[in-house]
């Protein structure tokens, strides 16, 4: 016997059933009697058994109709609920979301800082922030959304850039008094460089005639005697003086302030300045037609935080 019967067809019998007529379901349903009829019979037909019996004046269930339609009635209640749970998921403001992001200031200060505001204001939204390193898959681990820094390859995810990150080269006044003026990043390579997970530092100089666009670029090997994947680590060794570090600009912003890091690559004229290119940060998250409302709520409170940096 076929078990393919429309749910439609399905639904059409449970509300004749429950209305005692056609002409009521067809008013329930806002169709024509005659289409209600021909639904019951395609699905009688297609179970091959009488569902109701009617004539001209009036109808009722068969056996096995009373009890198809009990069986029915029960499941279809169990799918409106689902269905009404999986709009509301999309609709309310509630529910959970699942954030990776890098570690550091960007996470755990500026991220962390964001979350926590937007708690306030939505309360009923919980936020799980996960600060582990290796660049995730959203998809295979579940996570809603990503804050990724640096360019990206072409994932089919939507790339929203949350800022540009300034990126320095300092050291302790300390050690550069100890030490001959930089000129060029290639007398980096003469130094102790402490380095996080990248050790080819690239520089630029920039012409001023054509929208700053790079018109040199040097890629140098930093070498030295720390490496830490913690730029707090890198910042406390490089403001001990044990050498020159490379890295966002926010992250060092108080020690720069407070002269305890300056800059180590002094360049002669402003066109002969040599810079460490911006860092991208971007915000990635599924495309997504049917995006639940508490996460475009999310990536919109982020986005707008952001555009301070």
């Amino acid at each position: 016997m076929q078990t393919n019967s429309s749910l439609a067809d399905i639904r059409t019998f449970v509300t004749i059933a429950e209305q005692g007529s056609f002409t009521k379901a067809a008013e329930v349903l806002q169709s024509s009697r005659a289409h209600v009829s021909r639904q019951l019979a395609q699905l009688e037909q297609q179970l091959g058994v009488q569902l109701i019996i009617r004539t001209t004046r009036a109808q009722r269930l068969t056996p096995v109709g009373e009890q198809f339609f009990q069986q029915c009635l029960n499941s279809l209640q169990t799918i409106n609920q689902a269905v009404i749970a999986a709009k509301d998921d999309t609709e309310q403001l509630k529910g959970s979301i699942c954030i990776n992001c890098v570690g550091g200031v960007i996470g755990e200060d500026i991220l962390t800082n964001i979350i926590s505001e937007f708690n306030l204001q939505y309360p009923d939204i919980e936020v799980e922030l996960d600060f582990s390193s290796p660049r995730v898959d959203l998809i295979a681990e579940a996570f809603d959304l990503v804050v990724r820094m640096g360019e990206l390859e072409d994932s089919g995810l939507v790339a929203r850039k949350l800022t540009d990150i300034k990126v320095q080269v300092l050291a302790s006044p300390d050690y550069l008094a100890k030490h001959a003026v930089i000129t060029h990043p290639k007398d980096l390579e003469q130094h102790n460089c402490l380095t996080g997970s990248i050790k080819r530092w690239r520089f630029h100089q920039k012409s001023r005639q054509h929208n700053n666009a790079p018109i040199h670029e040097v890629e140098i090997h930093a070498k030295g005697n720390f490496s830490c994947k913690s730029g707090r680590a890198l910042i406390n060794a490089a403001k001990n003086g044990n050498g020159i570090v490379r890295l966002p600009e926010l992250y060092c912003d108080t020690e720069i302030k407070a002269n305890t890091l300056a800059p180590a690559l002094i360049s002669g004229s402003e066109q002969e300045q040599w810079h460490s290119p911006d860092v991208p940060l971007f915000l990635l998250y599924h495309r997504n037609r049917y995006q639940p409302a508490r996460l475009k709520v999310l990536i919109d409170f982020i986005c707008r935080h952001f555009n301070q940096f």
